[in-house]
């Protein structure tokens, strides 16, 4: 799908979105007569949103920001699984009052949807099977990689390496189970998530390898309708009371730092600013 067709199926979304009666007038309103805040969250992508194994409930840094958001409206958050590709629709339609999944925030979504201030600000790579040979991004043209539809993996990887072949499923783990199968040479997706599915690997690490180069820099957000400036408001300034606080850099620790599977050292980021990827 070329980048003007895209565009086309978000604002024809959009259309869609402001001729039902679920967008509202004053959706903090709403949300407080029903009680709770509906969150969108991908429920597959470790540590952002995924299920618990012992309780079966959905738990990650992105179900935590809803969690304190809610609390700030003073109502109950409901965790919704969402996929990847069905985001944007369930939002404009009014099944979701916000979106915490795993949301690149960039130029052609906001032509569609408000966003929060920057959530996480990370990177898309790829891993291979070590007994493909490649090393650099630039061998990928002509090989066949996989990657989740609906995101910004597809069209990013098409970008860094002209003449790759693409193949999409509906979740990242799908894709990933492609790439063992042999299905394809490389998986693309971002850099948390697909660190954390090689953590996972064990033993079996060792037959693929994570390329050192990044295809993209991608800044995450919670999505919102537009126009809904006071849910906005709230929004922003729960996160940047987080931030303030110092609980950003706790929830940060939490699900990726020393300890974890990802191990990361510091965080790069914080929840300050309204940043746009390029």
């Amino acid at each position: 799908m070329t980048r003007k067709e895209r565009f086309g199926l978000f604002a024809s979304f959009l259309v869609a979105a402001l001729s039902t009666a679920a967008v509202r007038a004053d959706q903090v309103a709403d949300i407080r007569k029903n009680g709770e805040l509906v969150c969108g969250v991908l429920g597959t992508d470790e540590p952002e949103s995924f299920v618990d194994p012992k309780t079966r409930k959905i738990i990650g840094y992105d179900v935590d920001l809803c969690g304190a958001i809610a609390r700030r409206l003073g109502v109950l958050p409901q965790i919704k699984q969402v996929s990847v590709a069905a985001r944007i629709p369930e939002l404009l339609q009014g099944r979701v009052d916000v979106l915490a999944a795993s949301l690149t925030h960039n130029k052609e979504r906001e032509a569609v949807i408000a966003f929060s201030v920057s959530t996480f600000v990370t990177g898309q790579r790829v891993m291979v099977r070590r007994d493909s040979g490649i090393a650099r991004i630039a061998q990928l043209a002509g090989k066949k990689v996989v990657t989740v539809k609906g995101g910004t993996q597809e069209p990013n990887v098409r970008k860094a390496v002209p003449g790759v072949d693409v193949v999409t499923f509906e979740t990242s783990p799908q894709a990933f189970v492609a790439l063992q199968q042999r299905k394809a040479v490389g998986f693309v997706n971002d850099e948390v998530s697909l660190l954390d599915a090689y953590g996972k690997l064990g033993a079996a690490q060792k037959e693929y390898v994570v390329l050192p180069e990044n295809i993209s820099t991608e800044v995450l957000a919670i999505g919102l309708r537009k126009n809904e400036t006071a849910l906005k408001t709230i929004v922003d300034d729960t996160l940047r009371a987080l931030e303030k606080s110092g609980e950003a850099e706790k929830l940060f620790l939490k699900w990726f730092g020393p300890g974890t599977r990802l191990n990361f050292k510091e965080r790069n980021f914080k929840l300050e600013t309204d940043r746009i990827a390029e």
